[in-house]
């Protein structure tokens, strides 16, 4: 079983982050791995033999015909696309070359009773995998797919890994009580909520001792940056732009904070959780309650609570053993549920039954 993972992403995220842990845990037992990308920022981190591509646009003939040989010579039995544009490009590849389209949607879209997406998701898709049941539960709900081509597959994480970057050194200042976030810094990820709820905290704590460190580069950075200066916390809230390594100040923060306003199951709050955060997120596109149980292993806010999201981190600091055990029960949670070998596996096994339909097998 050979297998093609195609990302026209022009910057490194957390799709791409998954792409990487899937195609590496993938690779090899008589599996050959392969990788189309479009840009060096993303295909320099797979580690697998790939070919980079314009990926324009859907109908970008170059890309096309690259794929199109690419497939052909590296005997590729499925494709599996990561973003809306490679959707359309691998289902017409895969209708041309004869081989599996296994999309990949990491969040829950609100996909429009139109053409484009009816296509898309009917007739160029053989299977689509999902991280979360609600995501699942969105694609039923446009009749677009049927329940057997949609699996429902956790997102892996390679602990080990993860636990031996840690130990690096982080770049951002000590804090009595760090609070850290991570992602593209856009108007989804709701970090202008998480700023006016961290300010809403340092007005309860008579000390002032905590500090935010938002790691990520994105379009809403000078805007973040003026919110912060404008009420006052400047010097308690820490852009570290983009990092090649996060682990280390996740490692040393106490909290890791979701305010994204639409989100499946982030890998960098399972990171963190990993490495003994207590999570705080909220609520928005329902992935996450499958996985945080409100005030055991973590806690879920509503979309756009400032008020909300202050009180539970004041919680958290002036409680210690309830931050503790929270961040305790989170990892032992993430350690079960997130396992790289069941991520693997679990995709072969679709892989194989999508493979043995194809064929009437």
């Amino acid at each position: 079983m050979n297998i093609l993972f195609l990302n026209s992403a022009r910057t490194w995220g957390g799709n791409e982050q998954w792409a990487r842990l899937a195609a590496g845990s993938l690779n090899g037992r008589g599996r050959e791995v392969f990788l189309a990308y479009r840009e060096d920022a993303v295909g320099e981190r797979f580690g697998i033999p790939s070919i980079r591509l314009p990926f324009r646009h859907e109908a970008d003939v170059r890309t096309l015909l690259g794929l199109v040989s690419f497939v052909r010579k590296n005997r590729i039995d499925i494709l599996i696309p990561t973003k809306r544009k490679d959707y359309v490009i691998a289902g017409i590849v895969s209708r041309i070359c004869g081989c599996i389209n296994m999309l990949r949607l990491g969040i829950v879209r609100d996909l429009k009773q139109d053409p484009v997406q009816k296509f898309i998701f009917n007739s160029l898709a053989d299977g689509v995998i999902v991280n979360a049941l609600s995501i699942k539960q969105k694609l039923l709900e446009t009749g677009f797919v049927d329940p057997e081509r949609i699996r429902v597959i956790h997102n892996g994480l390679d602990r080990k890994t993860i636990e031996a970057l840690a130990e690096e050194e982080c770049p951002a200042p000590p804090f009595g009580f760090t609070v850290t976030a991570m992602g593209e810094l856009s108007e989804r990820k709701g970090f202008d909520m998480l700023i006016r709820g961290f300010a809403l905290l340092l007005e309860r704590l008579e000390t002032r001792d905590a500090g935010l460190v938002i790691i990520g580069e994105g379009p809403m950075k000078k805007e973040l940056q003026k919110i912060a200066g404008a009420l006052g916390i400047e010097q308690r809230v820490v852009f570290t732009g983009f990092l090649q390594n996060p682990y280390p100040c996740l490692a040393r923060s106490r909290v890791f904070a979701m305010t994204s306003r639409n989100e499946g199951i982030a890998n960098a709050l399972l990171e963190a959780a990993l490495l003994d955060n207590a999570i705080v997120s909220t609520a928005s596109g329902g992935g996450i309650r499958s996985v945080i149980r409100e005030g055991d292993n973590g806690f879920l806010l509503e979309d756009d609570r400032e008020e909300q999201l202050a009180e539970v981190l004041y919680r958290l600091h002036s409680n210690p053993e309830l931050l503790d055990r929270t961040a305790r029960e989170a990892k032992q949670t993430i350690t079960d549920m997130f396992s790289l070998e069941r991520m693997a596996g679990e995709m072969e096994t679709f892989c194989g039954y999508l493979l043995r339909k194809r064929h009437g097998t």
